[in-house]
């Protein structure tokens, strides 16, 4: 860990938080979720459009069915709450710019499931069936899925993690 997590919650909260695929059985109430995407929604937007739009499942019947299009199958079932994560292209204003907005949106939503105690982790892989998620949840064309986060209560609180050191990702400094 860096020294410098020993003087700011938010940079404790960045070295600590970690991706969390196996969880325990917990019923995660409405209004946590509402207060987690709270904190999703205030990430920075281009013009401030907040492109970013949300889907909560619990259902088993529908996670099942989401659970079927990636490899995280288990992590998906397991999960208390799935939250599909979409870019409304109805708002957009450019694209690049937008798909940023939303990744940034998702870490917000990460920090704040770590700040509450939960785990959570940010499935992409499923990408790969992104229309097949928006006929499954019959919503609107208009919608592009960016991410699938699971959320709940941690199984364990193990997880590992490591980085490379920050001057090997340096490309140029002057």
């Amino acid at each position: 860990m860096s020294p410098a997590a020993d003087g700011s919650d938010i940079i404790k909260a960045i070295y600590q938080r970690r991706s969390v695929r196996h969880f325990a059985e917990f019923s995660l109430g409405r209004e946590t979720v509402l207060e987690l995407l709270r904190a999703a929604s205030w990430a920075p937007s281009g013009l401030n459009h907040q492109p970013w739009r949300f889907a909560v499942i619990r259902d088993p019947g529908l996670k099942d069915k989401i659970a079927g299009l990636t490899r995280y199958a288990a992590t998906i079932r397991g999960a208390s709450v799935v939250i599909p994560v979409f870019l409304d292209r109805e708002v957009s204003y450019d694209y690049v710019k937008d798909c940023q907005a939303v990744g940034a949106c998702i870490q917000n939503l990460l920090l704040a499931a770590h700040a509450l105690g939960l785990g959570a982790v940010w499935i992409g892989e499923i990408l790969k069936n992104k229309d097949r998620v928006i006929e499954i949840l019959e919503l609107p064309a208009r919608l592009e899925l960016m991410a699938v986060v699971a959320v709940g209560e941690p199984a364990h609180r193990n997880q590992q993690s490591h980085r490379r050191p920050v001057e090997e990702l340096i490309l140029l400094e002057r």
